[in-house]
């Protein structure tokens, strides 16, 4: 087991800095909810000094030709996969996740980097044509400035390299907000940054609660990006203050997100995929199903098989006490209504904040339950008539992010994805699943419309210029 710090501090201009007030917060080991750490609890004259820090740094970053940024950022990736099993264990203690799961999602993060630090050379501008004679036209890539980067706890190396690779690739300065749930694994992805050669104050770290860190950061005047991924109550903030100085703002969001099982599916397939999409990382993933549309004429059997599929099912824990109390509360609610607990619904035995893997039916797609995202493993099932009536129930939804459809008729397939008001679809597989060189994101209130991961994170870290060059023909 890697050893984690018993406390974790800010990683500014190269240096391990403790916050400026001297105070700490408690990481809780959700597993068993005992102390696993403490973490510097920064505030706004933190925030500055990181800001300031990065601001200063950024241009002599941005001088280096990309191809050799790209270089450094390589090194970084190599870093992470000499000490992948250190980030696997760190991973795996702050989460509850298993490490064969923490150990899979670093060697996501590590596709990730090496997809981006290969950016470097292509990081593409275009040469057209002019309606001028004797001019020339064309654009390049130029970098924002500072990077501001706000990251989520349920896949926490994912979600720092998703990140801090593009921003860097572009010759931006960053600083990362680190989630509060997982301290330990930012903090370990910046010593293994500065290790394999990243310069000072291209990257720094900044630990601490959402309004006390993340809030300030946002509002930060010499920020020229804002990247967020949560919540979209709290997006919708961070797009009004950040947009208030029309700062660039990318904002992946939550999601609802439906899994259709056709009459003509593969049903066993179709169980694996509703139990992964649903259950896998304790359902706390934006991408997870919680919505699953089923057919009337296969509604009974495929419930049944599912059901007993859930009772298999080994989950992990949520990652806070306060985030299982929310979900515990919602299933209350939705009970009270007249949904039916079909599985699960409660708490599971123990001191950990173990959710247990939850099915609910008898729910009206208008219901609380429906509408809002819980991030946890529960999910409602819904029946319906005909591949229309799904399509419409998939898409009566105030989110957008990815969906699925179980189906053997390529007809019902090519039709959904074509139809389906979300940023991904997938057939006959689960609703997750996103790769590095493709771009995520979702439609509704699941985004404003940007992408990363792929080359469209590009658009959000880089500004193009335009390039006309005229010349005299007369002084050749």
């Amino acid at each position: 087991m890697t050893e984690i710090p018993k406390q974790i501090n800010n990683w500014i201009e190269g240096k391990e800095t403790p916050a400026i007030a001297r105070e700490w917060f408690d990481k809780l080991n959700p597993v068993n909810g005992t102390l696993l750490c403490q973490a510097a609890r920064s505030r706004v004259a933190d925030i500055d000094t990181a800001v300031e820090s990065a601001k200063a740094n950024q241009p002599s970053w941005a001088d280096i030709p990309p191809v050799q940024r790209g270089q450094i950022l390589h090194n970084i990736v190599l870093g992470m996969k000499t000490h992948q099993e250190k980030i696997a264990q760190i991973v795996a203690a702050e989460t509850g996740k298993s490490f064969e799961d923490a150990y899979g999602e670093t060697e996501g993060a590590i596709a990730l980097g090496l997809f981006y630090a290969s950016e470097g050379q292509r990081l593409y501008g275009r040469t057209t044509t002019s309606g001028n004679l004797n001019k020339y036209a064309m654009t390049v890539r130029q970098p924002l400035g500072v990077a501001g980067l706000i990251i989520a706890a349920n896949t926490p190396i994912a979600n720092v390299a998703w990140k801090v690779f593009p921003a860097l690739i572009c010759g931006n300065s960053a600083v990362l907000k680190a989630a509060e749930d997982t301290p330990a694994t930012a903090w370990f992805f910046g010593k293994v940054a500065l290790e394999s050669g990243l310069p000072a104050g291209v990257l720094n770290i900044i630990q601490g609660y959402g309004l006390e860190a993340g809030a300030p950061l946002v509002a930060h005047p010499d920020l020229a990006v804002v990247s967020f991924t949560g919540s979209t109550a709290v997006g919708k903030v961070i797009q009004r203050v950040a947009g208030d100085r029309l700062a660039r703002v990318s904002l992946e969001l939550g999601g609802k997100n439906p899994l259709v099982v056709c009459d003509d599916a593969d049903l066993e397939n179709a169980v694996k995929w509703t139990i992964l999409s649903a259950f896998s990382n304790a359902g706390q993933r934006c991408a997870s199903a919680s919505r699953i549309i089923i057919f009337a004429s296969i509604y009974d059997i495929f419930r049944e098989k599912l059901v007993e599929a859930t009772k298999q099912v080994k989950i992990g824990p949520v990652i806070n006490e306060k985030q299982l109390n929310n979900m515990l509360a919602a299933v209350g609610r939705a009970k009270e209504e007249g949904a039916k607990i079909l599985i699960g619904g409660s708490r599971l035995p123990g001191e950990g904040y173990f959710m247990a893997p939850t099915l609910i039916e008898n729910v009206s797609p208008q219901a609380e339950i429906s509408q809002q995202e819980l991030f946890g493993p529960i999910a409602i099932l819904y029946c319906v008539q005909d591949f229309e009536s799904a399509l419409a129930l998939a898409n009566d939804s105030p989110y957008g992010l990815t969906a699925s459809m179980h189906t053997r008729s390529i007809h019902r397939a090519v039709k959904f994805c074509e139809k389906v008001q979300t940023g991904v679809a997938v057939v006959n597989a689960g609703t997750y699943g996103s790769e590095p060189h493709m771009p995520f994101g979702g439609l509704k209130q699941s985004g404003n419309g940007t992408r990363e991961p792929g080359t469209e994170a590009l658009d959000v870290y880089s500004e193009l210029k335009d390039i006309y060059i005229n010349i005299d023909p007369e002084q050749l």
